[in-house]
């Protein structure tokens, strides 16, 4: 695969945008352009040697001069929210990845969407671009309270195609009365959402929509357990051969083994370390690729998915 840009970028503006939410404004230290994108896209932020943490672009994609994330603060995460709250003040330099896009914007004449707490990063491109197309759309937008969702000021010009439901005034969102009963909108108007786990199963659960996970869709960081066979894992590029055992993944097996490859999230959302395969039958454990893409068996996630034979060879 073409190894994605990557470089040094400088925090030129840092804005609270809700309770725990603050956005980063990226800019080349020589003003130089930077690589276009289209909404759903996501960097890398490389914030310390292994601590690699994916965001959802959610600035303008006509602006080359600056892309802008926005991160939510957890205090009880795995390190990167705390990282960038703290860290990365006006001023500050990051190693930033990217983009890459595994949630693309398809062209339709009507969109539905949906955003709970951080998830409305993606969103927020994607009504931009539905309005600018002359598309039908509106947006349901739910978070714990309204202090603590983000760009409301932002989405307050669209009017009435945006509804703001914080949770503590109006209780869970009413996804029935919005989508309606499953399967009910039309081929013509698609269903776009990204939030906590358990909203995107329910959208999900109304039938087809295009998701994005922040959180993987099986449990374990290492996309496996005890209970899994080991198998060899040739890398074609490397010549090298290695053996996964149960209870790791290809991506530590890999790296344990001296090979650098890139990764982000390792725990199968982000799209970070998908790899070609060249020969083989991959178990697909992440929550990027589509049920045709997993058919098709051309790419997998290393950080999660395994062999379901005795042998994987991938282009690494």
């Amino acid at each position: 695969m073409t190894p994605p840009y990557e470089a040094d970028l400088v925090v030129a503006a840092r804005t609270e945008e809700a309770t725990g939410v603050v956005s980063l404004t990226l800019r080349h230290p020589e003003a130089d352009p930077l690589p276009s994108w289209e909404p759903g896209a996501h960097v890398d932020l490389v914030l310390t040697d292994g601590l690699v943490r994916p965001y959802s672009l959610c600035g303008d994609p006509a602006d080359r001069t600056a892309w802008t994330v926005a991160v939510l603060h957890e205090p009880r995460g795995r390190g990167g929210s705390a990282y960038v709250h703290e860290k990365l003040t006006a001023g500050a330099v990051v190693r930033v990845r990217g983009p890459r896009n595994h949630f693309p914007l398809h062209e339709a004449p009507g969109y539905r969407f949906v955003a709970g707490g951080i998830g409305i990063t993606p969103i927020l491109p994607m009504v931009a671009a539905a309005e600018a197309a002359g598309a039908e759309w509106s947006l349901l937008y739910g978070g714990r309270t309204r202090g603590s969702m983000a760009f409301l000021g932002q989405l307050s010009a669209y009017g009435a195609k945006v509804r703001v439901a914080p949770e503590d005034e109006t209780g869970l969102l009413d996804l029935d009365g919005y989508l309606g009963p499953p399967d009910t909108d039309g081929d013509d108007t698609l269903v776009y959402c990204c939030g906590p786990g358990p909203l995107l199963d329910a959208v999900e659960a109304r039938g087809a929509a295009h998701t994005e996970r922040f959180r993987p869709t099986q449990d374990g960081p290492d996309g496996a357990d005890a209970t899994d066979h080991a198998f060899e894992v040739e890398l074609r590029r490397s010549g090298r051969t290695l053996t996964v055992p149960p209870g790791r993944s290809i991506l530590h097996t890999v790296r344990e083994a001296g090979v650098e490859v890139l990764y982000s999230c390792a725990e199968g959302t982000c799209g970070t370390c998908e790899t070609d395969i060249v020969e083989g039958a991959a178990d697909h454990r992440d929550s990027v690729l589509s049920a045709q893409e997993r058919a098709a068996g051309e790419t997998l996630m290393i950080c999660v998915s395994r062999c379901l034979g005795p042998r994987l060879v991938l282009d690494m």
